[in-house]
């Protein structure tokens, strides 16, 4: 039974045609979906989960992805190497983190690893990581990048990177490393430091960690990724994962900030908390689990593995924790169900037009595990006075899926520039784009 499944998941898979499905496509409005009290499907469990996956084909000579009404945009940077995640400094000076996952000899083992893999290579996301951290200087402002140069290399699966002081932090897949920086300095040549572990190994299902630090410098926090989808290969897999840390730099002591998130990534700072985006669990049906963004409280746990999006329960978990289920918060604004965002970041310093001027930006790498597709885009997000999201997101960027069925690119980490564009990190394009407002003639 076994071997059969992995034949006919891989002949499917390599066929480019879709998985056999126990389930019609989504029939929910968007609108259902998205928002502070999203309208939740029931479950389907999926013997064989629905797969559409968008093949990584790359933007043909002279495209590129399509601006919403009163914004442009053009590339910053092209024929980069799997750009993930952007940092700016205050020079204006913007890092690429060029990467990709790192050896995970435990994570391709069994049917599911087999098929997986096959997914993973399909989507764009099997290539050698770069390891390296690229530096971009557009001195002029005039959108044209005069300086490219390698600001660091030899790194280990690199994410996440914060500045504070004259320390420069990187969060590798497995550890937080720190190096000695001087203001428009072009490349660090020096040994790094480790500072902080992060849970990693031979398995680290969900590799990408972020930072970001405190507005007063004083802490780090890290995001952790969970090492499967349901706590499938046990909880002892499980221990510091599903989170965010936070790490005082001052002491070198770090402790766990919140729990049970499932894969975070985005952090950024908005209305005095911490807020995050999260990419839930799959193969549960076309509009389950809601992926969502949430202000982030101390101590908080959110439910996985053994709840979603509050105190629903997820069966499969065995055994059950009702007494964590009890506990769990419930996430502020859905984003959709398998959107995977991964970029976020607030409209603070952003010089775009309303109604681009108060809000989240975040960046959504694109589902697998649902028909029709979903993500696949940069999407804004209004929040109010006290950064409470009010209303369904606006679309920033678009066409990043061709009409065969193609992803062109795939959008992951989002930032503001020194001068106000948003910046956005295509893994797929292996482009940085630069979002602009259109000039008024």
């Amino acid at each position: 039974m076994h071997s059969k499944l992995l034949f006919i998941s891989i002949t499917v898979l390599c066929s480019g045609s879709l998985l056999a499905q126990t389930q019609p496509p989504s029939m929910q409005p968007p609108a259902q979906t998205i928002g502070p009290n999203p309208q939740l499907a029931k479950p389907n469990k999926q013997t064989i989960p629905t797969v559409h996956i968008a093949p990584a084909k790359g933007w043909p000579e002279g495209t590129g992805p399509t601006a919403a009404a009163g914004l442009s945009v053009a590339a910053l940077a092209t024929g980069l190497d799997h750009p993930r995640w952007i940092y700016v400094l205050p020079n204006g000076d913007v890092l690429v983190a060029e990467t990709n996952a790192p050896p995970k000899p435990e994570d391709g083992k069994g049917i599911k690893g087999a098929v997986m893999g096959l997914m993973m290579k399909r989507a764009g996301a099997a290539a050698p990581t770069a390891n390296r951290i690229t530096l971009l200087r557009d001195a002029d402002g005039d959108g044209t990048v005069e300086l490219r140069t390698t600001f660091l290399e030899g790194l280990n699966s690199p994410f996440g990177m914060a500045l504070v002081g004259t320390n420069f932090y990187v969060a590798n897949s497995d550890a937080i490393v720190r190096f000695p920086y001087v203001a428009g300095q072009s490349q660090i040549t020096v040994a790094p430091t480790k500072v902080f572990d992060l849970p990693g190994g031979p398995l680290n299902h969900h590799w990408t960690k972020n930072i970001i630090a405190s507005p007063d410098g004083s802490k780090l926090y890290a995001t952790v990724g969970s090492n499967s989808n349901v706590a499938e290969n046990g909880m002892p897999a499980e221990e510091g994962r599903a989170a965010i840390w936070e790490f005082d730099i001052a002491s070198g002591k770090g402790r766990l900030f919140a729990t049970g998130l499932r894969n975070p990534n985005g952090m950024a700072w908005a209305g005095g908390k911490l807020w995050t985006v999260v990419n839930e669990r799959d193969e549960i049906g076309n509009d389950l689990v809601p992926d969502y963004m949430t202000s982030v409280k101390d101590s908080a746990f959110y439910g996985w593995p053994y709840s979603y999006y509050g105190q629903n329960v997820d069966v499969r978990v065995k055994p059950p924790a009702p007494e964590l289920v009890a506990k769990a918060v419930k996430p502020d604004y859905s984003l959709g169900s398998h959107v995977a965002p991964l970029g976020l970041t607030s409209s603070e310093g952003a010089a775009l037009p309303a109604p681009f001027n108060a809000g989240f930006f975040i960046g959504q790498h694109g589902s697998w595990n649902r028909k029709p597709r979903s993500g696949y885009n940069v999407v804004f997000v209004p929040y109010d006075g006290k950064a409470m999201p009010t209303a369904q997101p606006v679309v920033v960027l678009s066409g990043f899926v061709s009409a065969k069925g193609d992803a062109l690119g795939r959008p992951v980490g989002v930032t503001i520039d020194k001068r106000g564009g948003l910046l956005v990190a295509d893994d797929v394009g292996n482009v940085i784009w630069r979002v602009t407002g259109v000039e008024k003639r």
